[in-house]
């Protein structure tokens, strides 16, 4: 597969990437080799993404991208990090002379999953500094601000925003609530950080994780699990997603291996069986 791989990269650098600004355009139109930017704004959530591609192709042996990593990496940190809170911004204008005030926990997130890819593929401690720093800020101290859960938005000085978004919440991107299947993602987040670094809190986090979003969003009269709940454990989507279930049932086997709990792999069998019944 190296030379889709390579394909991929090229197409990554040369078209979606602005090498005026450093940024990657966020949507594009692509025809006949010419390219139209239909959405130039910046995005963490795109950059974290961004970051993971290059940190799988070296791990894949394509150590010409070294470079992009610690190149995208940077940007991120010139652009989106606040030392302040420790977290990063969301998005900024094409030319990032203005950065909009909404801070989300789902870019931060995706970015503590590059970034563990990061230090898998190059064994550079910052990159593992990074993400437990990352997990740390979302999964204890915003969630002590949001009930002991993370929630999805926040404002610019990242006190919690329970507003936004509040009468579109089945928005794709951005719905208000608490999302399961993001509190079963950090569970898995939680336990591939331990392998790497032993901290006490890690293992404890992602089971009371994991076991809350099953507690509170799994359909017991249809199998599956909600895609979010509300402040009032109130279910304020109850559409089923794919990713959600996927996420869980991952998390439910690094929980299962990591501590030989059979009750783990009876959710794994649960949530593989409702999936296979419907959207295999």
């Amino acid at each position: 597969y190296r030379d889709g791989l390579r394909h991929a990269l090229t197409f990554l650098r040369d078209a979606h990437r602005d090498p005026a600004t450093g940024g990657y355009a966020w949507t594009l139109k692509w025809d006949k080799g010419q390219k139209t930017v239909l959405d130039g704004t910046n995005h963490c959530y795109g950059l974290a993404f961004v970051l993971l591609a290059y940190a799988h192709a070296i791990m894949a042996g394509e150590d010409s991208v070294r470079p992009h990593l610690a190149e995208t990496f940077e940007l991120m940190e010139q652009r989106f990090f606040e030392p302040p809170h420790g977290l990063y911004a969301d998005e900024a204008s094409p030319d990032w002379s203005t950065t909009y005030p909404y801070r989300g926990q789902n870019a931060n997130m995706h970015a503590c999953e590059a970034m563990l890819a990061a230090y898998e593929a190059t064994k550079e401690t910052r990159y593992l500094d990074r993400a437990e720093l990352l997990a740390h800020n979302i999964t204890q101290r915003q969630a002590g601000l949001a009930n002991g859960m993370m929630w999805e938005h926040y404002h610019a000085d990242w006190s919690v925003d329970w507003e936004y978004n509040k009468d579109d919440k089945t928005n794709i991107f951005r719905p208000w609530g608490y999302q399961p299947g993001h509190l079963t993602e950090w569970a898995k987040l939680l336990l591939i950080l331990e392998r790497h670094r032993k901290r006490d809190w890690l293992v404890t986090r992602a089971q009371q994780l994991f076991d809350t979003a099953l507690a509170k969003a799994w359909d017991k009269e249809h199998g599956g699990i909600f895609y979010g709940f509300g402040p009032e454990d109130e279910i304020c989507d109850n559409d089923k997603y794919f990713w959600v279930q996927a996420e869980s049932f991952a998390a439910a086997a690094c929980l299962a291996q990591r501590l030989g709990n059979e009750a783990y792999w009876c959710w794994y069998e649960r949530i593989w069986d409702y999936s296979w019944r419907h959207f295999v």
